[in-house]
């Protein structure tokens, strides 16, 4: 068995949004990443996935729960620890327009992380700014350009470039690709490939794209309303998705073959997802659900293994 290199064990993430209600943003979350995987998170918009991102590199606050990173609680880092953990442990955000300081030049953007940990200085900081923007594809002389002169695609490898700068083990993408043209997102995530197997990278990969978390994660987890519903390895999660609304994603991703598109059942969901402020009872999927029974309005299920390395929280498989 491979080392766990992230677990994160029950994990909330609770906002206190305005008359003292409270949006649970993330409730009651468990998973694990081996070290060298690629583990997929995917999910609706709003369902918590980049939240779930954000809370285990620390920059919001968890609520409850725990996140280990190497068999360290991340949230209870400080001081010198702390400092290590951040260059350990990287982001690639979502959007490559806003998160680009467009005061700074690329370079100074991709060296911000090397001159906070005093990796390299003068020539060899130089160096080190051409070698990573040739890494992901750029020249050398657009260390001296602004992000505005740039597309979305070049951004976001300039964000790649910033998060590989100081040699992290782990790399949180979030929606890398989400902003991108299609023609630009399958270079972008072939890069990402290409990276984790030349540096020994372990990725978190959150989208909502399903075909394309298929092309790039060894496990993928399913999110709705702030819980996980499913945990699986790719494969066995496209060819036999235990969860009803695991089973509703995989259905509408086309398939580039008429004969068998004409054949598929479209699962369409009624309604609408309901508010993280005042989730259902019992099973949060339930109001949804074409498979909702009684017990489904008055029991949470429980979150656990039906097959090997395959996990669901359904009534169906009690």
């Amino acid at each position: 068995m491979a080392e766990n290199i992230l677990e994160v064990r029950n994990l909330k993430k609770y906002f206190h949004v305005g008359s003292g209600s409270v949006l649970k943003a993330v409730d009651d979350v468990s998973f694990s990443i081996q070290r060298g995987e690629t583990f997929g998170l995917v999910g609706e918009s709003g369902c918590g996935k980049s939240t779930t991102g954000r809370t285990i590199i620390n920059l919001y606050e968890a609520t409850g729960g725990e996140v280990l990173f190497n068999g360290e609680n991340v949230h209870q880092l400080k001081g010198k620890k702390l400092k290590e953990f951040n260059r350990k442990m990287q982001m690639v955000f979502q959007d490559p327009y806003a998160s680009l300081n467009p005061r700074m030049t690329v370079g100074d953007i991709i060296a911000e992380g090397i001159d906070i940990h005093g990796l390299y200085s003068g020539n060899e900081r130089k160096k080190r700014v051409f070698e990573l923007l040739r890494t992901v594809g750029l020249n050398d002389e657009h260390a001296n350009r602004f992000p505005h002169e740039f597309s979305g695609g070049q951004r976001q490898r300039i964000g790649i470039a910033r998060a590989l700068a100081i040699e992290p083990e782990f790399i949180i993408a979030d929606e890398p690709i989400s902003a991108l043209d299609v023609s630009i997102q399958a270079q972008v995530v072939n890069l990402l490939k290409q990276l984790q197997h030349d540096h020994g990278l372990t990725y978190l990969f959150i989208a909502h794209d399903l075909a394309m978390v298929k092309h790039i994660s060894d496990r993928i987890g399913v999110m709705y309303l702030g819980s996980l519903v499913e945990v699986s390895e790719a494969n066995a999660l496209y060819h036999k998705p235990l969860h009803p609304y695991t089973e509703a994603l995989l259905s509408a991703i086309p398939i580039p073959d008429p004969e068998v598109e004409q054949t598929r059942e479209r699962i369409i969901l009624q309604g609408d997802v309901p508010s993280p402020i005042n989730p259902p009872s019992g099973c949060r999927f339930r109001t949804r659900c074409p498979k909702a029974m009684p017990q489904c309005a008055e029991v949470q299920p429980e979150f656990k293994e039906v097959e090997p390395n395959h996990f669901v929280a359904c009534h169906l498989y009690n």
